[in-house]
């Protein structure tokens, strides 16, 4: 594990000015979101990778919803001089989620970073599904497990194994994963979204965190960036929440409560500058304690490159080195393939 110190005076300093940001309503993120979106596809997938082949917007509905679309991407092998896609359903599978404060974002924003994971040897699988407030967390959860779903079915046409599957994602979407992988492990949290896992709970070998909302109990704390509607608005549209109901709701929505000693390995990346980075701590002491194994890189406030979901952008020697650890990690976690029959 690497886990930084906090940097002192500079760190309670940083501490005060985002409390100045406390409370940002729902509105006023998504109103954000809209405005650097368009900038950040660009922005993160310059210069693209061709050692990949890309297979965009799947539909794994098949409703025609942009929101239930996926992309697959494969590493290339070379043989003879000629590109050819590595087959034989032997390597490990990266499904990822992005983030966007559930109201927002795309997964095309995210392709590059997909690509260089796919450069460490695994198929990715980057996954649109539909947003809040219009649609709940059980929603989201439904497009979730209908991906993993489509996964389990077909990407052993992409060269990909289904029984070592690693879950991933960033902010929202790493709560989705988290969640997701809670699902398949845990048949009350299963009921509680009345769904059936789309895989077995050993399929999921590991799990990757970045800068994820894992742990709701932050969103309760006075000094917290985020509004408690970011929390109301996962919730199905019911009357009013006392403080008390919505703190015993989120609970359902908030993975760190779904731990045991059976959880997969997980890999956290976080940073002092991360909104979530408390929330990532506590969700790293949690997993200890069941004695899950778990990896953590976790940046000082003096990393500047490292503030919220920084790893979307491959320019950063910070996210080369996430990279470099989460290739490493889903080697490790997914093991060899079975043997054939």
């Amino acid at each position: 594990m690497t886990v930084a110190a906090d940097s002192g005076d500079a760190f309670q300093l940083a501490r005060r000015a985002r409390t100045a940001l406390r409370r940002v309503p729902v509105w006023t993120w998504r109103l954000l979101m809209r405005s650097v979106s368009s900038r950040e596809r660009v922005r993160f997938n310059t210069d693209p990778i061709t050692e990949v082949a890309y297979v965009h917007d799947l539909d794994y509905v098949g409703d025609g919803l942009r929101a239930h679309r996926l992309d697959v991407l494969t590493p290339l092998a070379h043989q003879s001089g000629e590109d050819v896609v590595v087959g034989g359903g032997g390597l490990p599978v990266y499904v990822y989620f992005h983030g966007g404060g559930w109201t927002s974002g795309d997964k095309s924003a995210l392709t590059k970073y997909c690509a260089n994971q796919a450069l460490g040897g695994m198929v990715v699988v980057n996954v649109n599904y539909r947003h809040a407030p219009r649609f709940h967390m059980g929603h989201v959860l439904e497009d979730a497990n209908a991906a993993l779903a489509w996964v389990a079915a077909n990407i052993g046409e992409y060269g990909g194994d289904p029984a070592r599957l690693v879950l991933g994602g960033d902010s929202a979407g790493g709560q989705i994963s988290a969640l997701l992988t809670a699902i398949s492990l845990r048949p009350e949290l299963a009921a509680h979204y009345s769904l059936l896992p789309a895989v077995p709970a050993g399929h999921v070998k590991g799990l990757v965190q970045h800068c994820s909302a894992v742990d709701f109990s932050v969103f309760f704390e006075s000094g917290f960036v985020l509004s408690l509607n970011f929390v109301r608005m996962l919730l199905p549209a019911t009357a009013p929440l006392t403080s008390a109901r919505l703190r015993s709701a989120a609970g359902y929505l908030s993975p760190i409560e779904w731990l045991d000693g059976n959880h997969p390995p997980v890999f956290v990346t976080t940073s002092e500058r991360d909104f979530f980075y408390r929330s990532n701590l506590n969700f790293i002491a949690r997993l200890q304690d069941h004695g899950v194994p778990v990896d953590a890189l976790i940046y000082p406030w003096a990393s500047a490159n490292t503030e919220h979901t920084w790893q979307q952008d491959y320019r950063y020697p910070e996210s080369q080195e996430v990279y470099r650890r989460l290739h490493a990690f889903v080697g490790n976690v997914a093991g060899p393939p079975a043997a054939a029959d």
